[in-house]
């Protein structure tokens, strides 16, 4: 492969790979699209005997996604069983543009590892001499995941589901819609095998994609793709996606918290780790009460972004009350510094400063791009779950949460506004491990 040139999404944009909130989410019929809270047994053929079509029944039956009428909310709520009803929403990811630049990036040895400053920084190339992710699975709730990538032969097609309320799910399947979830996957585990490694490169990627090739993904098939993570066993379950903006307590997003809560419990009572990106806001998730989703709730195990300099990358948001650890996202901490192309002011210069990851090829030509934000922080705690799954198979989802957090540097205890319980280190992880 050439890697003469080198591909990247630039700017703002980069870092932009949040999701926007574009409206209620409408049915392939045309109808609404609701969240039901079920508290009662036979919710489900409730429901569907008052003329609602049930999509996902999710955590036992405590949670499911209808479709009906426009403006049923209430009238769901009259049946036997079911406690709350809301209309779900649709989020959309930014598109940004794509820039060639002249400059060459490393085609020799191991290929594109040099530019990976992020596994340097976090010790993962020295703690693949005591695991890879063997034996393990991570789902990518995301667009999907490139199917003819090169480096990510270790992709389960036959696993791979995809849960929108589209037509295209014959024609497109488990493949990525766009780019986002490919670049995820190979942060999480690209094999290496030309481009980049991954920080569990042996680990068995399971593409969820929840976003249509055109439109937004409703939230409620976010939630079924994490269920369906924890029905097949993953071992953690990555999701770097959520709505915009710090939230206030009496948004009507709030309504949502107790139905995400419940299917990302189930999915850690089952075994699966839940890694989401905090967001890129730059917004405080402590003072005022103020929240994001699906991270905000206490399930999750929510990941602020840092720079190569291990300080807060500028754009991520913060607080204790939300971020449980923090690892690489990409940038600095000011914006000013990220931008800057000089080699004297930053050992990273714009945009090698981003992490570098797997791409479509039909997006960058090259398989290869530079992403920011949260987004990529947090499937580098993904793959550090798999790598300590492999060592510690019988370890239940809170055992491999606490020694992620053991391993973390730069913070006192849990609770550091920035970092949570520090910036992951998959060497002093894994050594831990191996040493109990």
């Amino acid at each position: 492969m050439n890697f003469g040139r080198r591909t990247f999404i630039k700017g703002v944009a980069g870092i932009g790979v949040t999701a926007t909130v574009t409206g209620t989410a409408s049915a392939a019929d045309g109808g609404v699209q609701y969240i039901v809270r079920a508290d009662g047994n036979g919710a489900r053929d409730a429901v569907a005997d008052a003329g609602f079509s049930v999509r996902h029944e999710l955590a036992g039956g405590s949670v499911l996604v209808v479709t009906g009428p426009t403006d049923a909310a209430v009238d769901l709520e009259s049946i036997g069983g079911v406690s709350a009803a809301n209309p779900d929403v649709t989020v959309e990811l930014d598109e940004p543009e794509t820039e060639i630049d002249s400059d060459e990036l490393p085609s020799d040895g191991a290929a594109l590892s040099d530019s990976q400053w992020d596994k340097e920084i976090t010790g993962v190339f020295q703690a693949h001499e005591y695991a890879t992710g063997e034996g393990t699975r991570v789902a990518i709730v995301d667009t999907g995941i490139d199917l003819n990538h090169p480096d990510l032969g270790n992709v389960n097609e036959e696993l791979g589901r995809a849960f929108v309320v589209d037509d295209d799910v014959p024609e497109i399947g488990p493949d990525d819609s766009g780019f986002h979830g490919t670049h995820v996957a190979g942060t999480v585990g690209a094999t290496g095998e030309e481009g980049v490694v991954g920080t569990a490169p042996d680990t068995e990627l399971i593409p969820i994609r929840v976003f249509p090739a055109n439109g937004g993904a409703a939230f409620g098939d976010i939630l079924a793709g994490i269920d369906y993570a924890a029905e097949i066993g993953a071992d953690a379950a990555n999701f770097s996606l959520g709505i915009p903006g710090v939230q206030e307590p009496g948004a009507d997003l709030n309504k949502l918290k107790a139905e995400v809560q419940t299917v990302f419990q189930s999915a850690v009572q089952r075994g699966t780790v839940i890694t989401g990106s905090a967001g890129n806001d730059a917004g405080n998730l402590q003072q005022g009460g103020g929240f994001t989703l699906p991270n905000s709730v206490s399930a999750a195990f929510t990941v602020s972004a840092t720079s190569p300099a291990d300080t807060l990358s500028y754009y991520s948001n913060f607080g204790t009350s939300d971020i449980n650890i923090a690892a690489p996202g990409g940038g600095y901490e000011t914006e000013e510094k990220t931008d800057s192309e000089d080699p004297d002011v930053v050992e990273w210069p714009s945009p090698t400063n981003f992490v570098l990851s797997t791409i479509p090829a039909e997006i960058t030509e090259e398989n290869y791009a530079y992403l920011a934000g949260t987004s990529m922080a947090a499937p580098q705690v993904a793959g550090l779950a798999a790598l300590v799954r492999e060592l510690e198979p019988d370890a239940n989802a809170s055992q491999v949460e606490r020694a992620i957090q053991r391993g973390a540097e730069g913070a006192k205890g849990k609770s550091d506004p920035e970092f949570g319980a520090g910036i992951v280190n998959a060497l002093n992880t894994v050594e831990s491990l191996v040493d109990d």
